[in-house]
């Protein structure tokens, strides 16, 4: 009964990938090892298990509650053997109705009250887990929105999406199964050894003879199996990852200019080979197993069924009580089992929450201000100053940029130039506060960025890049993320200063058109102008433009450039440009080398300088060359 109660908890959610193979072991009652990835993660991120209990403090009464209820089902299922003893023993032989009724009624309210207890207990676990899971889930989410784009930068955005997903929600399956695991094995093996010794204290002391050497034989004939499905899980994933590089478009094309088809068969034809091996040794492993099993729980009770007709060991022994213990020493046995798989459920638990928590304990490398100061964004003026600034990205071995002084009054325009790798992509980051200068300050209007609260600032500094980013939503959705109360009428007016308003009325659903994952929908001019026309609504008062144009054609660069000379009236503007075209009408041009300004002036003034760095860089760079 303990165990199908149990097995309820251990159905939990669990999702693919890390978090859900630990959570599949927690709720096993099989053998289990310990992950060798688990102890190194708890090595590399130990866990404090106060920490943990602190996330279960606001939910201590249900806790309670379900521990409570765990006791109380194992405590009243151990009334039915003495209930099968006392109809077999005395209401049948003695032809007792009143005690044959009374006897079946306490069978069936036995039942019926450990089932609503095990309602009772999933109701309340599930309740349990479900609002950890949702706080863990909501906090780690949050916290890495304060994150830096340096993180994300350094992270693969398949670890970040795990930890988010598989390890949060394989949490609560581990840790919900793990408790109640423990609490059911516990309360479940020592109320079965108390009802057996209660019912033959002599049966109990063979018990204890037979049943260790028993659960050691199954546990290593299982623990051997495990190990080839392992092998065989690992092999499976080999396999398929061949199947879907070597047969793709992309792998076909690779095999056949590389003239590596022979050596993809042979390869595949070896892998599956093994794979063919392992199922072998895996269903030669499952029929011990199964065949161990079977021969443990017929040798149990026939020892038992011996001994009782022993007269040594008989003792008086009845049938009822005969029939009673056998009973609850086949029930002894998966608890027992489940008890020393503690360990690595322990460990597994330990292990996602530590991966959890390395997420919480990161300390943002741009953080937000305690006391962020007032501004009204609409009453910011747009003055620009980046005084002695000097960055280095994390793990560099230079700087990217070197004592950049640089003002921008309001309302003018500042273009960057200068080769790959000169700073002018950090540069205009560092104005968006995606970073923090390493020494020095960038300030608008006097004001140190540093000291603006976050979503402040992102209205007044806009940013258009090359690498345009939609959502999969539709068009309105994309644009309200700049103004969430912008109405229609405010929308078309952005899409109409974005020269994007006639392709969108052209559109079946308008402004209700789904744009498809990533903006797949448009094309890349396409989705650069409804960009411009969510940064036209955000309405900035300084505009960060880091070459919105560099990976169109000229045709549809043109048409972009419309769109930007609109965007940029009024505003404070620094323009990363490969095209002269682009910044030759600037009021100021900044020619950056190895993270240093070498140059400042007018376009005139510059190409002047006989010698000099911009005249050069024009004259070696036909996008900057070609008006």
């Amino acid at each position: 009964m303990t165990d199908t109660i149990t097995h309820d908890i251990t159905k939990i959610a669990r999702p693919a990938g890390r978090g859900a193979g630990a959570a599949s072991r927690a709720g096993s009652i099989g053998p289990q090892k310990v992950d060798p990835r688990d102890r190194a993660q708890l090595i590399d991120a130990p866990v404090a298990l106060s920490r943990v209990t602190a996330l279960f403090r606001p939910y201590r009464w249900q806790v309670s509650l379900v521990t409570l209820v765990i006791v109380a089902t194992s405590v009243i299922s151990m009334a039915q053997p003495f209930l099968v003893r006392a109809v077999v023993d005395d209401a049948l032989p003695h032809q007792d109705v009143r005690l044959l009724v009374w006897s079946v009624v306490g069978m069936v309210a036995v039942v019926l009250t450990t089932q609503l207890l095990g309602v009772v207990q999933t109701w309340q676990s599930s309740l349990v887990g479900q609002r950890v899971m949702h706080n863990l889930r909501t906090s780690v989410f949050g916290h890495l929105q304060r994150q830096s784009l340096g993180f994300f930068t350094r992270t693969r955005a398949g670890e970040v999406q795990s930890r988010l997903t598989n390890d949060v929600n394989g949490m609560q399956g581990v840790v919900t199964s793990t408790a109640t695991s423990i609490a059911s094995n516990v309360t479940t093996a020592v109320a079965t050894i108390v009802a057996m010794v209660a019912l033959s204290w002599r049966l109990s002391l063979i018990s204890l003879v037979i049943l260790p050497p028993s659960i050691w034989l199954t546990r290593r004939v299982a623990l051997l199996r495990r190990e080839i499905t392992e092998r065989q899980q690992q092999h499976l994933a080999d396999l398929n990852v061949q199947i879907e590089e070597g047969l793709s478009v992309s792998g076909i094309r690779l095999a056949k200019t590389m003239g590596t088809t022979r050596r993809n068969a042979e390869r595949f034809a070896r892998i599956s080979d093994q794979l063919a091996e392992l199922e072998l040794r895996s269903q030669l492993a499952g029929r011990w197993r199964m065949a161990t099993m079977q021969i443990i729980f017929s040798a149990i009770p026939a020892v038992i069924y011996l001994a009782a007709g022993l007269p040594a060991t008989r003792g008086g022994m009845t049938i009822g009580t005969l029939i009673a213990f056998t009973t609850l020493q086949n029930g002894v046995f998966r608890p027992l089992m489940g008890l020393l798989n503690v360990g690595a459920q322990w460990v597994s638990s330990m292990a996602l929450f530590s991966r959890v928590f390395e997420y919480l304990d990161l300390v943002p490398e741009v953080p937000a201000p305690a006391h962020p100061v007032a501004v009204n964004p609409a009453r910011v003026r747009g003055e620009v100053r980046i005084s002695g600034v000097s960055f280095r990205y994390a793990g560099a071995d230079r700087d990217a940029l070197t004592d950049v002084d640089l003002v921008v009054p309001q309302g003018s325009s500042l273009a960057l130039v200068g080769p790959t790798g000169s700073g002018k992509s950090t540069l205009a980051a560092l104005v968006a506060r995606l970073y923090d200068p390493t020494v020095g300050q960038v300030t608008i209007d006097g004001i140190d960025i540093r000291d603006i609260d976050p979503e402040v600032l992102a209205g007044i500094v806009g940013v258009v890049s090359q690498e345009t980013y939609l959502v999969h939503a539709s068009i309105r959705d994309n644009l309200l993320l700049a103004a969430p109360a912008a109405t229609d009428a405010d929308l078309w007016r952005a899409l109409e200063a974005a020269q994007v308003a006639e392709l969108v009325a052209s559109l079946p659903d308008g402004l209700d058109t789904m744009v498809g994952s990533r903006g797949h929908r448009f094309s890349g001019g396409e989705q650069q102008r409804l960009a411009v026309a969510r940064t036209i609504l955000r309405d900035p008062k300084v505009l960060v433009l880091d070459e919105a144009t560099s990976a169109l054609d000229n045709a549809t660069e043109r048409e972009l450039q419309t769109a930007l000379d609109e965007l940029v009236k009024g505003r404070t503007t620094i323009t990363i440009a490969h095209r002269l075209s682009t910044i030759e009408h600037s009021d100021q041009i900044a020619v950056l080398s190895r993270g240093r300004v070498v140059e400042l002036g007018r376009h005139t003034e510059l190409m002047g300088r006989r010698g000099g760095a911009y005249a050069a860089l024009a004259g070696s760079t036909p996008a900057l060359a070609s008006a």
